[in-house]
């Protein structure tokens, strides 16, 4: 059906990964590879993932606080020449599938791919005009992941956005509470501050990028089509681009005592 040379390898990096992982390499399971990296998982992933047959590679956990430090080996870990990575929350569907195999023997086809990303938040999935495109499948071949939480692949090669069947998405699992919501943003906004702490934000971007980031959300992308989820969604992610300036400010401030 493909050319033999064009498989595709997926990747999936994971640490006590146990809640959704069964559905998620169920949905894989007609790629040509999965592989598994784990970072000393102490739940029941490594059953799992041996159940469907994965291979699995290991990447110590050490302090690591997100899978980011451990992407490039598990890129680099794959044996085929295209690599999906997928998050152990995340579900590939069969359109995705079937278009991902389809451009890789187009002669023009890019070396990299965004692809859209489908969220659920507060019980329901976030309608197509918010789609999160996420850069996910490239060529193994000279691709490395900064080692920083909420970075994008470094892919040698042009880079393009998959377009056109709705259904060609990742549908994003994970349904956090305003509790777990509210902690992952103080740790992942931790783990932005050393990458942006160069940026030399001052008191304009404490304004401006929450201001921007709530527009944005709300207004550009059709927050507001959600109800109150939109506006509490857009107002979160404008808390958030708040306190990642106040944190690199305070970093700033603290350095120069």
């Amino acid at each position: 059906m493909y050319n033999g040379e064009n498989k595709i390898s997926v990747v999936i990096n994971t640490y006590n990964a146990e809640q959704h992982l069964d559905r998620v390499l169920t949905a894989v399971k007609d790629f040509d590879e999965i592989l598994i990296c784990d970072m000393e998982s102490t739940d029941h992933t490594l059953a799992i993932a041996q159940k469907h047959g994965c291979r699995i590679v290991t990447f110590p956990k050490a302090n690591h606080k997100s899978a980011e430090p451990a992407r490039t080996f598990a890129i680099q870990s794959a044996t085929n020449k295209w690599v999906l990575v997928v998050d152990a929350d995340e579900v590939v569907t069969p359109e995705l599938r079937s278009e991902l195999y389809k451009i890789i023997e187009l002669p023009d086809c890019a070396n990299g791919y965004y692809i859209p990303r489908q969220n659920i938040f507060m019980g329901m999935f976030v309608r197509d005009f918010h789609y999160d495109y996420q850069l996910r499948f490239f060529i193994r071949e000279g691709t490395y992941w900064p080692p920083f939480v909420h970075t994008f692949p470094k892919v040698q090669g042009r880079v393009d956005k998959l377009k056109g069947n709705k259904q060609a998405c990742l549908l994003h699992l994970m349904d956090e509470t305003m509790h777990e919501y509210i902690a992952k943003m103080n740790e992942y906004t931790d783990n932005e501050v050393e990458k942006k702490s160069d940026k030399g934000y001052g008191m304009g971007a404490l304004i401006w990028r929450p201001i921007w980031r709530f527009f944005k959300s709300y207004v550009l992308s059709g927050g507001y089509r959600m109800g109150s989820r939109g506006l509490i969604r857009s107002m979160l992610a404008a808390q958030y681009q708040f306190v990642l300036v106040v944190k690199i400010i305070e970093k700033r401030l603290r350095e120069k005592g």
